[in-house]
């Protein structure tokens, strides 16, 4: 068999390839050659990668054939070709995170979540585009990536890239973070899998920071089992990053595939008058398929997140000027309006005004541990809006109160560090993509991982593809 004779290849969950790559039925160069000619094809277009590493991707596939016909098969991701996410340190290619300031930035070492990929015998086909330092808009000088379900609609932000490369088969997976949505958002708007892990679950040595203390590192991909294939590998403690969380990462595989006997909650208000007739059904429709599975759909108040919505964008401010302090103000005119703006607003925040947005995320977090004392998981959607027009995007800047609709679903479980997964959940009669939002107690990414399992074994939504 060769990568000629498998019709889709380019879409083959990485689950699939890893089973066809372990048993020699395609070797790691073929499927690395026709990644690399895909990319080559179609991204012209679509604007997903900003380094293409073909030369180090094309070695590293020779080793993981070598390797797997020498019977010293390393895993699941061993010769699967996957992406970077252009945040995260990479040894042999520059590491910009969408900024000018750091176009020609080359890292002595890799990220410790891009090693771990590495020595699981991963692939790297390149880094991924991305909003300028992780916010919310690409640098002026960047062509933004293409939605290629649609090129008029928005490719959800900061991981652009990964969501753009990923939906149109040009990596099997990629490496993502999420700050105040940007693994959701991107997966949503592209028919994709994603999980943010608890805050600390998987190091973030090696990933420029925008707002460490709500920073996220977890994978993009096509199916809750590929997902979960990814996050077992970059999860887990490490001795660089401090505030990763101790002792050995769960066994995320442990619950199999079911939601037999879960708790699941639903607060009606969250999905009300103000969230789009497409999104209200594609979570109702959700809640049904779960209780076919065996679970209990129950409904809940869920605390008022509308000032921890608020409190967002502050406290990013706030860290993110910390984190740029190195580079701005002093050059200030290398950087994009959008995130300057934000950064000058850090500057501004007072410590009392501070200290009273700690004090109010600390009471959000107890609110939702006591949540999960009633339910084991959380369903909510991802946006209370159909998948957005690039020229309705351009309208959020000028009206506030959309841009916190927008974040109300994302951004207060950054504020918590709660596990999160956003898996495909239906279309639009435009055949647009809609996602649906799991949330679990802090550390039970393998509650999440098994219910998503369960769900995506009896639903189609996240087989179907864009057209090239």
């Amino acid at each position: 068999m060769t990568t000629a004779t498998i019709p889709g290849l380019h879409y083959l969950q990485l689950t699939e390839l890893s089973e066809l790559l372990r048993s020699r039925a395609v070797s790691p160069v073929e499927v690395t050659r026709a990644q690399l000619d895909r990319i080559a094809a179609l991204d012209g277009k679509l604007a997903s990668y900003v380094t293409v590493m073909a030369d180090q991707a094309l070695a590293d596939a020779e080793r993981a054939g070598s390797e797997i016909a020498a019977g010293q098969y390393r895993g699941a991701l061993h010769g699967v070709p996957v992406a970077i996410k252009d945040l995260f340190w990479t040894k042999d290619a520059p590491t910009a995170a969408g900024m000018a300031v750091y176009r020609d930035y080359r890292p002595s070492q890799d990220a410790t979540a891009v090693a771990r990929l590495r020595d699981a015998g991963t692939i790297i086909l390149g880094k991924l585009q991305m909003t300028e330092g992780a916010y919310s808009d690409h640098h002026p000088s960047i062509t933004p990536p293409v939605n290629p379900w649609r090129a008029d609609y928005w490719t959800g932000i900061s991981s652009s890239g990964p969501g753009v490369a990923t939906a149109a088969g040009l990596c099997y997976g990629s490496l993502a973070s999420d700050t105040g949505g940007s693994i959701r958002w991107p997966c949503a708007a592209t028919g994709l899998t994603g999980i943010k892990p608890t805050w600390g679950r998987v190091s973030r040595h090696g990933a420029f920071a925008l707002a460490p203390s709500m920073d996220h590192v977890g994978p993009i991909a096509r199916s809750a089992a590929d997902a979960t294939a990814l996050l077992s590998i970059i999860a887990g403690p490490d001795p660089a990053d401090p505030t990763s969380l101790p002792g050995p990462a769960p066994d995320l595989t442990a619950g199999g595939s079911s939601a037999s006997g879960l708790r699941i909650g639903v607060d009606p208000r969250w999905n009300g008058e103000d969230v789009h007739p497409d999104v209200q059904a594609a979570i109702s429709a959700a809640a049904e398929t779960f209780r076919e599975l065996g679970a209990r759909v129950i409904e809940l108040t869920a605390p008022d997140i509308r000032q921890a919505v608020a409190d967002w964008t502050p406290l990013c401010a706030v860290e993110a000027a910390v984190a740029h302090a190195a580079t701005y103000p002093a050059r200030k005119d290398e950087y994009g309006p959008v995130l300057a703006s934000l950064l000058q607003a850090g500057r501004a925040v007072t410590g009392p005004e501070y200290q009273e947005i700690l004090l109010r995320r600390m009471t959000l977090r107890g609110q939702f541990a006591v949540l999960f004392e009633t339910a084991d998981l959380l369903l909510t959607p991802v946006q209370p809006y159909a998948p957005l027009s690039l020229a309705q995007v351009k309208t959020l800047g000028e009206q506030p109160d959309l841009i916190l609709q927008l974040q109300r679903y994302t951004a207060p479980f950054d504020l918590t560090g709660s596990p999160t997964i956003t898996l495909p959940g239906g279309f639009t009669g435009a055949g647009l993509p809609i996602g649906v939002q799991l949330i679990a107690p802090h550390l039970h990414e393998a509650r999440l991982c098994s219910t998503a399992a369960a769900f995506q074994s009896v639903t189609a939504w996240h087989t179907r593809h864009p057209a090239d």
